[in-house]
């Protein structure tokens, strides 16, 4: 099977490596951050808040360094806004109604806000516009939704008529929109709320346990899957209805090496992959 290396896109300065990596991600912009702490969270009982430090590079290699203040979340998921404030998240609640489990900072890493968007987020990612789009895993049934930063609930994939919702397993954020991919029946979905009349368009797939997906215009891959499956790019075609596969490969580190526990983030084109130690980010690109 063909293999295709990773192409190394950002790396956590070696100046901070003595810092534990709580959590990474790729903004909607193509700015990567490392969220960091002394140590990590205590895993029993309630967090106490604590100091942690984003580190951001971005594409043109500028480093930029926030002070968040009072972070909550334990195994935290981040995201940049588009203003320069940063979302950290709690992926797990005892109540739905959890006004701390997501923690929006400013700019200076002062909290400006905090509210609850549910329990069990497999996913949190910030489009273009600034709202924060939540994927969860099975223990929760609300599947796919999107936040504005203040809160409000701006979409939900209740009625979208998606088959086969129990488990977001990929979720894609584009300035435009977004993609998803979800367990059981795991069709390719894309998702435009500001599209008059069809926001959802749902198309067949027969690819199944992807992590990770990125489209760009009728193309389309999907990354991972089940068992010795956990490499596999899986590539296909857009139809009307339907994604027909045009090839399967084999994703490797740059270096040729599998990622084993790794990280990964997909915007637009692009599928971003991480593996242990979490200090850089690879990149395939799709319109590459």
């Amino acid at each position: 099977m063909q293999q295709t290396a990773l192409v190394p896109y950002a790396h956590l300065p070696r100046a901070h490596h003595d810092r534990q990596v709580l959590t990474s991600t790729v903004d909607v912009f193509g700015s990567a951050h490392w969220l960091l702490a002394e140590r990590a969270p205590r895993t029993g009982g309630d967090v106490p808040p604590f100091d942690a430090l984003v580190v951001s590079v971005h594409p043109g290699g500028d480093i930029e360094l926030t002070e968040l203040s009072a972070v909550r979340a334990r195994r935290p998921r981040l995201d940049r806004l588009p203003d320069g404030g940063f979302v950290v998240a709690a992926p797990r609640t005892r109540r739905e109604d959890d006004a701390d489990q997501v923690q929006v900072f400013d700019v200076l890493g002062r909290e400006i806000s905090s509210f609850g968007v549910g329990d069990a987020v497999d996913h949190l990612l910030v489009d273009a516009s600034g709202h924060i789009w939540v994927g969860h895993f099975d223990e929760n049934p609300e599947g796919i939704r999107r936040w504005s930063a203040t809160g409000r609930l701006a979409w939900t994939s209740d009625g979208a008529r998606i088959p086969g919702l129990f488990d977001c397993y990929a979720l894609n954020v584009s300035r435009a929109g977004a993609w998803a991919c979800a367990y059981t029946d795991f069709p390719l979905v894309e998702i435009r709320p500001d599209r008059p009349g069809r926001p959802v368009r749902v198309w067949a797939n027969r690819i199944r346990g992807a992590k990770a997906v990125a489209v760009h215009d009728d193309r389309v891959v999907f990354y991972g899957g089940y068992g010795e499956e956990r490499d596999r790019l899986a590539l296909g075609e857009l139809t009307e209805t339907t994604v027909e596969p045009t090839g399967l490969g084999l994703l490797t580190l740059p270096d040729g090496s599998a990622p084993g526990r790794r990280r990964v983030v997909g915007r637009g084109s692009r599928i971003y992959v991480q593996a242990e130690p979490y200090t850089a980010w690879g990149m395939f690109d799709l319109d590459g």
